[in-house]
């Protein structure tokens, strides 16, 4: 098992074309492809991409691509705190810098199950979060509410990010740690890759 995992380190590398003399990159080639889990899912891929090309379709996000050019970044809020738990403050920062280096733009989607109590304590979360992504260089970005929906917290951002058609939801493990999100769910739900972040 281990030599399996270092020829598949070493066919990486000879990819990038960083290590390996080119006399042995069709034997890479050949291994790899023998390594690979799913050796046929470059073909269809490139499959996939030539036929959405010839039907004038904008091609999915597909493995690499991901944070090659990202444009529409999902931040979603769940925790109740005001002041935005450890978790939250990590993902708008990640979120922000993501956003400023592909230049993406952001939204972020406040979601309580239950209606708050106080409008004071929404206002400062909202505050708070204006402030933690200025603090990554966003002045400007949109700002959803789902308030008092009775929804799941997973529904509702999936039905965000497909209604906004999101390239990407940024969110700490925190949301699934304190069960405010199923992880099971997520890929149901979600139609865009998912970033969690650990805590």
């Amino acid at each position: 098992m281990a030599s399996a995992h270092s020829l598949a380190a070493v066919s990486v590398l000879a990819k990038q074309g960083t290590l390996l003399p080119s006399s042995s990159s069709s034997t890479l080639h050949s291994l790899r492809s023998k390594l690979s889990v799913f050796p046929n899912l470059r073909r269809v891929v490139l499959k996939a991409k030539a036929q959405s090309k010839e039907a004038g379709e904008v091609s999915p996000v597909v493995g690499g691509d991901l944070f090659s050019n990202p444009k529409h970044l999902l931040l979603p809020v769940i925790d109740r705190n005001p002041y935005l738990s450890e978790g939250t403050r990590q993902a708008a920062a990640t979120t922000a810098s993501l956003a400023h280096k592909y230049g993406a733009d952001i939204t972020v989607v406040v979601i309580d199950e239950e209606k708050r109590e106080s409008s004071s304590e929404h206002q400062t979360q909202v505050t708070n979060i204006r402030w933690h992504l200025s603090q990554g260089g966003f002045e400007e970005f949109k700002l959803l509410e789902r308030l008092g929906e009775g929804k799941k917290a997973t529904a509702i951002i999936g039905e965000v990010a497909d209604e906004m058609r999101m390239e990407l939801v940024v969110m700490s493990m925190e949301a699934i740690h304190s069960k405010f999100i199923d992880a099971n769910l997520l890929a149901e739900f979600i139609p865009c890759p998912v970033l969690l972040l650990p805590l």
